[in-house]
């Protein structure tokens, strides 16, 4: 099947306009707010909608410091895990849209949980406003290090002899590491076994451990696994070879135009005025372009860069166009 990802993986963060709207009194890095409608008026929330650690939660933390120390408030994360982060992508969207609640969420909660559970209390595409990117990453096909294939030809070859279908774990029905499995299974046409956990680190365990027998998991997961010795990469799944694997090939290397990556972004509620929307999306970017950020985020192992509000709602559409077809033909339901 046609896989449409190579042709939008890469998105350039732009600036916005220094000037916005003087009602919301915007001001510069340091100064004090005044005036009714000064933001914030309280202490933010940023909601992480999985359990503590992983990227997510830390690319939240890093923003949430620097957000704290621009507008000398408190930029407060807050975990609300549950339902593939569902539960916290809906207390974001049924919050106040004044700016004082955000959600920092994946494609699952920003773009594709429709397709996933058509009886979803929230619409994500109306119910959230999108901000920016905060990072993208490329996912990599581990196996154990005993594991016999040494390449993706190799690996396709070794399900195809052995008498049971391999098994691949994700973090989770609907996750990003369960679509980009199927979308390999759906491509190569293996009878490939989906083993879900209640995220990635219970699953990598179970890899090391024998249970299943590989993962498409994000980059930031694995690495640490990969230099110890303990994983092998068979392949990564973005449009072109990452530099923390040098020698690593991409799955598009062996499937022709497969290519995927995973996100995460910031949103508000909708109905969160455009002004304020404009001036938040100002603060991430310069959240994402100062050094000392960039620095704490670096060992994360992501692609961190910014992006318009506009160009987020583009990649929300586009997520919708790849993965409906993988959804619908792999059957692939939360409800």
């Amino acid at each position: 099947m046609p896989c449409p990802l190579a042709r939008r993986s890469l998105f350039r963060a732009a600036l916005l306009p220094a000037l916005l709207a003087p009602a919301l009194h915007v001001r510069p890095a340091g100064a004090q707010a005044s005036g009714a409608q000064a933001f914030p008026q309280r202490p933010v929330r940023i909601v992480v909608p999985f359990p503590p650690g992983g990227a997510t939660d830390s690319s939240a933390r890093v923003v949430a410091d620097f957000l704290s120390a621009r507008y000398g408030k408190p930029f407060v994360v807050e975990n609300r895990a549950g339902a593939s982060g569902n539960i916290g992508a809906e207390y974001v969207a049924r919050a106040a849209p004044d700016g004082h609640t955000w959600l920092i969420g994946s494609p699952a909660n920003l773009a594709i949980g429709r397709l996933l559970n058509p009886q979803l209390a929230f619409d994500p595409m109306t119910d959230l406003t999108p901000l920016s990117l905060v990072f993208t990453t490329d996912h990599v096909l581990t196996v154990r290090a005993d594991f016999p294939a040494r390449s993706v030809a190799a690996f396709i070859e070794e399900a195809r002899r052995r008498p049971r279908p391999l098994v691949h774990g994700s973090s989770g029905i609907g996750s990003s590491l369960h679509l980009i499995g199927e979308m390999f299974r759906l491509r190569t046409g293996l009878a490939m076994i989906h083993a879900p956990y209640r995220g990635s680190a219970p699953a990598v365990n179970d890899l090391l451990a024998g249970t299943i027998d590989c993962m498409f998991d994000q980059l930031p997961a694995s690495v640490g696994h990969l230099r110890g010795g303990s994983l092998r990469a068979l392949a990564t799944t973005g449009p072109a070879p990452n530099a923390q694997l040098p020698g690593v090939p991409t799955l598009g290397e062996t499937i022709p135009g497969f290519a995927a990556r995973s996100w995460n972004a910031m949103a508000v509620p909708a109905g969160t005025p455009a002004p304020l929307v404009a001036q938040l999306a100002a603060d991430l970017q310069a959240a994402l372009a100062d050094p000392g950020v960039l620095a704490r985020l670096a060992p994360l192992g992501a692609d961190y860069r910014a992006s318009t509000p506009d160009e987020m709602r583009a990649l929300m559409h586009a997520e919708v166009d790849l993965w409906g077809p993988v959804i619908r033909d792999a059957g692939i339901s939360l409800s």
